[in-house]
């Protein structure tokens, strides 16, 4: 007995000491995770994990893509892991995404300049202090801005540059002329076709069918793919050709952007055509508005002096899909055929996207039709149903108490935007009844939209150019 009693002494020291040792590391922990920024946690792991194994350092580098769309301002944070330039670049996370609203065409200059404040003042905390001269920023702003005239969002954009470049310490990519921009209409839809396809994993291998990408914002709308079943040599040449030079892989796209086709200026192209209608027969301040739920009264500004409009909701689904044909100016004339809608050439999905290419869907598309229960894979016909409940009142009807039944009430647009949603998708870009279409805000907890592909672009500009044809 008193001989196991010395024996087992030592073992109990030994056990007290791991457990005080335990312990220990436990409170360090704790202290650096209230104390420390994710991020900088992470990176300090990733530095002892290199020291351990021998491995070279894990390569973090920050990037601050600020978008400044037409009804708000996003600000994304992405950190990526690239040790040379002629490395694959991978992305590890999207650290930060805030917004602001509204966008900068709502402002004057200075004060433009100021509303992005907050946003960076995010982008500050959110990168460890010894990378903030390290990580390069962009902003580019949208169509939004783009309507305001060149010599007004000019105006805008050097303000902003100005502010950003004195205030913040994060270096401002190409400066005033390239760092701070209206992006082309162009770019936009590529930048988001580039985001969708790297997060889906598409661009590893040429032998993977690339998605196609269908963006709706404020003020255009964009449509890119890659046309599989057309030699790429035989596409029409035209600004619609894109050739994308990504990792060593050349890829012929089929892009446009069209301004003026985004969901609010489509508001008021709708709008203003039922007025123009309505005249044409009698003047009248009050009109009947088939896209406008039933009974309700809903004021309108008129482009002339004269006092604003009334229109009075009718829900006629089959009349309101009749106004957005009419918008989308499908008897235009073709001269480059086939087209789509405005006059514009468009291969034939039907014809030119291969069968086993998903199509992806998002931003207003996905805003507006995701809360009202649409799976995240749908078809054409499964939403004209949908649009003819919203637009005759049965689908609020039907509505519980609730968040959604509150904000149908409160905002009246929302059959006329399903019309139109469903008329660009099917009557617009002639998307057939049969195909899937996939609707996303975020792919593995990254934000869909053009942001990561333009990060993608300013992080190494040389894995990603357009090439002259």
């Amino acid at each position: 007995m008193f001989r196991n009693s010395i024996t087992n002494q030592p073992r109990r020291n030994n056990l007290t000491g791991l457990r005080i040792m335990i312990a220990f590391i436990g409170i360090l922990l704790a202290f650096f995770v209230y104390w420390y920024p994710e991020q900088q946690i992470l990176e300090m792991v990733d530095t002892i994990q290199s020291h351990l194994t021998g491995q070279p350092p894990a390569c973090l580098k920050y990037v601050i893509m600020i978008d400044a769309g037409s009804t708000g301002s996003r600000l994304h944070v992405y950190r990526f892991r690239q040790c040379g330039s002629a490395d694959p670049v991978q992305l590890k996370d999207e650290s930060l995404f805030v917004q602001t609203i509204p966008g900068l065409s709502s402002y004057t200059p200075d004060l433009a300049a100021q509303s992005l404040d907050p946003l960076l003042k995010e982008a500050l905390k959110s990168i460890p202090l010894h990378s903030h001269k390290k990580t390069p920023m962009a902003i580019r702003a949208t169509a939004g801005l783009r309507l305001l005239g060149q010599e007004q969002s000019e105006k805008v954009l050097d303000a902003v540059y100005n502010h950003l470049h004195v205030k913040y310490p994060f270096p401002i990519i190409g400066g005033r002329k390239n760092g701070v921009t209206i992006m082309d209409g162009k770019d936009e839809g590529v930048y988001a076709w580039i985001t969708v396809n790297f997060l889906l994993g598409n661009l590893k291998s040429k032998d993977i069918p690339t998605a196609a990408v269908f963006d709706l914002g404020g003020a255009s709308t964009q449509i890119v793919f890659e046309p599989e079943q057309i030699d790429p040599k035989a596409m029409i040449e035209g600004d619609h050709k894109y050739t994308l030079t990504y990792d060593n892989q050349d890829y012929i796209l089929y892009q446009h952007s069209y301004l003026g086709y985004g969901l609010m200026e489509a508001r008021k192209r709708m709008h203003r055509r039922i007025l123009k209608l309505t005249e044409q027969v009698k003047p009248d301040l009050h009109v009947t508005h088939p896209c406008l739920p039933r009974n309700l009264e809903f004021s309108f500004p008129k482009n002339d002096p004269s006092p604003e409009a009334t229109f009075i909701g009718e829900g006629l689904h089959d009349a309101c899909t009749d106004i957005v044909k009419d918008i989308l100016n499908k008897n235009a004339v073709c001269l480059a055929p086939p087209c789509s809608f405005d006059g514009i050439h468009q291969p034939l999905i039907s014809e030119a996207f291969a069968e086993k290419g998903p199509i992806y869907i998002f931003s207003y598309f996905y805003d507006r039709i995701h809360p009202l229960g649409v799976p995240p894979s749908f078809k054409l016909p499964e939403l004209a149903k949908l649009t003819e409940r919203v637009c005759s009142g049965d689908y609020l009807n039907e509505l519980p108490d609730g968040d959604l039944r509150d904000e149908m009430l409160d905002r009246p647009e929302w059959c006329l935007d399903l019309s139109f949603i469903y008329g660009l998708l099917s009557h617009g870009y002639e998307i057939p009844d049969h195909r899937e279409i996939k609707m996303a805000k975020k792919i593995d907890g990254v934000e869909t939209g053009w942001c990561l592909g333009a990060a993608i672009a300013l992080l190494d500009e040389a894995n990603l150019k357009e090439q002259d044809p």
